[in-house]
């Protein structure tokens, strides 16, 4: 596999690339991270199945809008590809500041001018993509209430169904959350997607992002996926509001909003993932 990757690395790049040092890395997933490099050149490497090579072409494709829309450092794409067995991608290789760091505010500055801009009328994405191994559908609508009922929460209920699992009757849920978003007024942004402190860093002091699973929606998604299971510094939000104040009623739509990543992770990991998105279910119905 290593040489297809430095053939294509050497193709993009034009000039002939071989690794000579190769180091793996901690991965939070089934796929596999790589630093490789020779005297001058250093590269990222994510390596996956074969069938995961739609997968990787979708991540370059939103990494390429990031880097486009936003001010953030996102790594540029090198290439994609893929042999008999493996699929990779390939990214500019950013060395990224040890934390603790104390550049959130430009994080949420950032990120508050990516949403500020509206340029799509409606909501998703041109394509399908992928939220961490699942497959996320972006179809375009219209009204935000259906677009997040049907093509999040309900696509999420639907998958865990087919495994057998109900936590909640599908089309009841999809009616209460179309209700219970329905007045809420929202301009579509371009979102991350899957805004966590996992997927997101500084490099030389500048805010960088990577990991993405964009589409056009409610930029609330976004910060309320952030406050789910690691919350950013208090500094981070601050910036946030004086650039983009949150509309009245979010610490509401906040719990149906993080209920998505909740349902993406049970149905990946199962286990008290599942008991988790339960609770929250509830605690909706309440």
């Amino acid at each position: 596999m290593w040489n297809s990757v430095n053939e294509q690395i050497s193709q993009a790049m034009h000039f002939d690339f071989k690794h000579t040092f190769k180091r793996q890395l901690q991965s939070p997933n089934n796929d596999k991270y790589f630093q490789i490099g020779d005297d001058l050149h250093h590269f990222f490497v994510k390596v996956a199945h074969l069938s995961d090579l739609e997968r990787l072409e979708c991540e370059a494709f939103n990494l390429e809008l990031l880097t486009q829309e936003s001010l953030f450092m996102i790594p540029d794409c090198i290439t994609t590809g893929c042999n008999i067995e493996f699929s990779f991608i390939v990214l500019e290789w950013l060395e990224l500041d040890k934390q603790p760091h104390t550049h959130w505010h430009e994080m949420g500055e950032h990120l508050a001018h990516l949403h500020q801009k509206h340029t799509q009328a409606m909501f998703g994405l041109d394509n399908d993509n992928f939220l961490g191994p699942t497959l996320q559908p972006n179809r375009w609508h219209k009204k935000w209430d259906v677009f997040f009922a049907e093509e999040r929460i309900g696509w999420q209920l639907q998958l865990l169904q087919e495994k057998g699992i109900e936590l909640v009757n599908q089309d009841t849920f999809i009616a209460f959350v179309k209700d219970a978003l329905h007045s809420h007024i929202v301009e579509p942004s371009l979102l991350h997607g899957d805004f966590w402190r996992r997927n997101m860093g500084f490099y030389n002091n500048v805010p960088s992002v990577f990991d993405p699973a964009c589409y056009y929606g409610d930029r609330e998604c976004d910060i309320a996926m952030s406050e789910l299971y690691a919350p950013l510094p208090d500094s981070f939000y601050d910036a946030y509001n004086d650039i983009y104040p949150l509309q009245v009623g979010y610490e509401q739509r906040r719990a149906i909003y993080q209920l998505y990543p909740m349902l993406n992770n049970a149905n990946i990991f199962a286990g008290h993932y599942l008991t988790e998105a339960k609770q929250q279910i509830d605690q909706l119905l309440k």
